[in-house]
């Protein structure tokens, strides 16, 4: 049965490349099992980050903030203050939870729970990554992104939930490949909830469901 779970909330802004060697270094140690499962909370400065199935073309504007090769599955995405990014660090050998597609869909609960906490609806989409909402205007957009990479079945990279970012720092890509929906946010929902408070939430309902064995 795996171990206690490592949480840390990183205060400020995490620099992407250093955000990186630490996922390294931490997913060798659960590889090693010298370190314990790790869920890493954060904030990055504004970037665009690519997945392996990024197109080219959805980068609109490569200029106006930095650009990084996540080695995600996925496409470009957008990364930035006020949106809280959850790296997750799991040993799903360990947990005998080798289905890839069910931690995905795991992933998505997490964030539908979460946002349940808060009066909204989320829900999925086949052929849409993430976690999708009704905005204000009663259109479908997305609320949170979910990219990952697995390492001899310890997971790394995660979700992203727009708390209160810039939504107009999306328009440089192509969100997700995604080009005829939008982005939305708890703000823009008119939900004002701090970052500790989601914080709190997302670490209640994750400890809900990714019990030891609920990814059997």
């Amino acid at each position: 049965m795996p171990k206690l779970i490592e949480w840390t909330i990183s205060q400020g802004l995490t620099e992407y490349p250093l955000a990186m060697e630490q996922m390294e270094a931490r997913v060798s140690g659960i590889l090693a099992q010298t370190a314990p499962e790790w869920v890493w909370l954060l904030e990055h400065p504004p970037l665009y980050t690519s997945g392996t199935s990024a197109k080219a073309g959805d980068l609109i504007d490569s200029t106006r903030f930095p650009v990084y090769s996540a080695g995600r599955g996925g496409q470009f995405t957008y990364h930035g203050p006020n949106q809280r990014v959850a790296y997750v660090m799991l040993d799903l050998k360990h947990r005998n939870a080798m289905d890839v597609r069910a931690y995905v869909q795991h992933l998505e609960q997490w964030i539908i729970d979460s946002l349940a906490h808060f009066g909204v609806h989320g829900f999925v989409r086949e052929g849409r990554v993430g976690v999708w909402v009704m905005d204000a205007s009663g259109a479908e957009s997305k609320i949170a992104a979910v990219g990952i990479r697995i390492r001899k079945w310890v997971t790394f990279h995660g979700i992203s939930l727009n708390v209160h970012p810039d939504l107009s720092h999306y328009t440089g890509i192509v969100p997700c490949g995604i080009d005829n929906f939008g982005v939305t946010s708890l703000a823009a929902l008119g939900i004002n909830a701090s970052m500790q408070e989601v914080d709190a939430v997302l670490k209640e309902h994750f400890n809900r469901v990714f019990t030891p064995s609920s990814l059997t």
